[in-house]
Parts: C-alpha cells; structure tokens; sequence
C-alpha cells in the first residue's frame, strides 16, 4: 500500500477536493470535466520520469483518454478525454506506477526544476537530492495538504531558468555549493547549506500556509496574495528554521534573478535559447550534445505512440529517464540532438481551445498553427480561447485573445504576468 493511499484508491467525484483547498485546479484524483471528457492532470515533480512511470503515463493516454499526453508550463502531464467513470483505474495505474506517493498531498506536488541540472556542466549545484528530498518531506508533512494546487516550487541549479517563473518557494544553487531560499515578493533570502535547503523550502511553505490561516474574509493560495508587511513571512521563515535546528544565514537579493553581493550568477543565457532573457515559455532553439536532446512537440501534444518510441530510446541509455520542462518540452538524458534547426514551437503556444473546452471563442491551436509564420522573433506568442488566459507565460509575451466572435485581440506585448 502506497502511503497516504486509501486501501481502495478510488477518487472522489469530478468536481470535489481531496484537500478542500477550494481552488478548481485538477488532480489524478480531483477529475475535471471538459467538452472532451474527463480531464486529469498528473504532477511530475521537477519533470523527472523514470521510463517504467513515462510507461504507465503512455498506456494511461492510450488505453482510457484520447491517447495523447499534454505537456504542461510546470512540467507535468494532463491527461484529456477520459471516459466517464474511469478514475478508479486511473488511480490504481497510476499509483502502481508510484505517481500517486500521496493521495493528500498529489495536487499540491508542483515542482519545477533546471532540467539540465546535472547533465550539461553547467549550474552550480546538481539539483536531484533536493528534489527527491523536497518530494519526501512535502508528502511528509500533515500541513502541506493545506496549500494550493498553484503553489509553486522551484529548484534553479543556479543558471536562473526556472528561478524566472514566479515560484512561490525558490531554492536557487550559489557557486560554493550552498542554497539560497527565496520567497516570492519578499526582498530578501536566507543561506542554506545545500544537505538541508529541500527540508527548509518545506518547512518555509508550512509556514506560508499557517499565515494564511490568520486571513479572513479572502482565499489566499499564493504567497503573493498574503499580504504581510515586507519582510513579515520570511522572518516568520526564519525563527521557524532556529526552532528545527537549522542553520542559516541573511543573504541580501535582487529579485529572482541576479544577487548582489552573494554570488549567485544571473540568468543563464544558455538556458532560455539565444540568449534571450528567461520567460514562461521558450523563446529559442537549444540542443545539448553534452547532457542530452531536448525537443519541443507542437502545443506540448505528444501521442501515445510517440511517446513510447521517446520512452524506448531513453530506455537505452544511462539515465533511464526523460525529463519534461516548464516550457512543454521534452529532455532525453544522454541522447544525441537529432535536430538543431530552430522551431517556432519554442516562441508559439496556445490553451486548448475549441472543441475542448466550452469557454473558448476559437480553435485558437489550428488558428495558431495557421499563423506560425507571423511569430514574434524574440518574444513568446501564446494564444487564449478568451479573457482567461489559461496557462499564460510568466513575463512578457505577445497576448492573443480570441473575442466571443472568433475574432483576436492582440497585445504587443502583454505585461509580464505571475
């Protein structure tokens, strides 16, 4: 029996909350029902897939949804156009598989990580132990249930790639090896040494949970929604660390990005493609014949068939594994580039539009696919069904919005987002 798990790990009708959070993001257990079917979205914490789990998520598509895997912007999966009553199945597959370790905590699992961490020579620090340590205490912990299917962690090798998305929790590598951990909004960081930095972002998220507590009168489900004084939730941060026993230090920041006086590299141009500056979505082409291949499959749709040839290539190589990454793509450990020509599907993305999804105004994919030619060339374009803007890059980007009558606004460019 999987921890957490009930003996019969069968859902709870579409619609409901296993953690009665009260915000509408789906689950593999929570299940959302959309014109196509049902919909469920599986967290992949820092979009590391071992190949029997890619597997499992592959046979899921083929054999009870649409037979596609959907990409997310926090390198998870979703999977579309479940048949009605399938959850059941869903979880018992998905839970042999180990990708449920939690019923509890599995909507609340949203961690991105540096996908290169590791494999290309660069970052300062290689970021897997605290992933799989911020993983363990996350699905630990009797408080974390209480966050939000937003909330977001991110682990940055120090390169500054997913530093950029607005984390709510940010551990960022800083070149002696140790952590620097941020909250989003708060000037300020503390130094970490880098064994317990995956303890300390968790113990920092209980910590946001608890004071959201104390509001009244309004949900608040990420940190920037708290509204303390500046400077309030990291102190609280703090004296909650001296009280575990963990050591640490001020350190002095600008932002997400570059540190002033604390050694931390800004952003890695190598990292978001021609060195363009990092955002929500990939603004350029980047292969790695050193740590592996990375590819980018239109609109983050992958079929199932597709998916296994992946799975098989990975399969031969060291790592066993492929990695998904905040920006739909896809990253095969150890795998030789097979393309270095650029894509507009790294510049270009869309929600999923009609016919999937009853709010949207337009099939803004075959709209979008129509219009590649007239990408921006530097900046992300992504295209929305309607005002909502669903699953919108972090940062500047091109907004197109589809009217109620078919017809698109367009913003030059959007102001950046969070």
């Amino acid at each position: 029996m999987l921890p957490g798990m009930p003996d019969s790990p069968i859902p709870p009708d579409p619609g409901t909350s296993v953690t009665s959070r009260g915000d509408a993001c789906p689950g593999a257990l929570r299940l959302h029902a959309a014109d196509d079917g049902f919909l469920a979205r599986v967290r992949i914490p820092g979009g590391v897939l071992a190949v029997p789990r890619a597997r499992a998520l592959g046979a899921a598509a083929g054999r009870l949804g649409d037979g596609v895997l959907h990409l997310t912007s926090r390198g998870n999966v979703q999977l579309r156009g479940l048949r009605d009553g399938c959850g059941g199945e869903l979880a018992e597959l998905l839970g042999a598989a180990g990708l449920l370790p939690s019923a509890a905590h599995e909507r609340v699992r949203n961690v991105v990580a540096s996908p290169m961490s590791g494999l290309d020579g660069r970052g300062h620090v290689d970021v897997r132990d605290w992933l799989t340590g911020l993983d363990a205490a996350l699905c630990a912990s009797s408080v974390t249930p209480e966050l939000s299917g937003r909330f977001l962690f991110a682990l940055d090798d120090g390169r500054g790639d997913v530093a950029a998305l607005a984390p709510d929790v940010l551990l960022r590598g800083l070149p002696d090896g140790s952590a620097l951990l941020r909250l989003a909004t708060e000037p300020a960081g503390l130094r970490l040494p880098y064994e317990t930095a995956a303890r300390a972002a968790v113990l920092a998220s209980e910590v946001f949970a608890e004071s959201a507590r104390e509001v009244t009168g309004r949900r608040v489900w990420r940190v920037r929604e708290l509204g303390l004084a500046e400077g309030e939730l990291m102190a609280r941060v703090g004296d909650r660390l001296h009280g575990a026993g963990l050591a640490w230090a001020p350190a002095r920041g600008a932002g997400n990005g570059a540190l002033s006086h604390d050694g931390a590299a800004p952003a890695d141009a190598s990292a978001t493609g021609n060195g363009a500056k990092p955002t929500g979505l990939r603004p350029g082409p980047r292969s790695s014949s050193a740590g592996g291949a990375e590819m980018f499959p239109p609109f983050g749709t992958i079929t199932a068939a597709q998916w296994a040839e992946l799975t098989d290539r990975a399969a031969q190589l060291p790592q066993q594994e492929i990695r998904l990454t905040p920006w739909r793509g896809i990253v095969i450990p150890g795998a030789e580039p097979t393309a270095t020509e650029p894509t507009p599907w790294t510049r270009v993305a869309a929600c999923i539009g009609r016919p999937g999804c009853a709010k949207s105004h337009a099939d803004v994919r075959a709209d979008a696919t129509a219009h590649l030619a007239d990408a921006h060339p530097d900046l992300p374009t992504y295209w929305s069904g309607c005002e909502r803007r669903c699953g919108r890059p972090t940062g500047p980007y091109v907004d197109v919005v589809a009217r109620p009558d078919g017809t698109y606004d367009i913003n030059h460019p959007h102001p950046a987002t969070s």
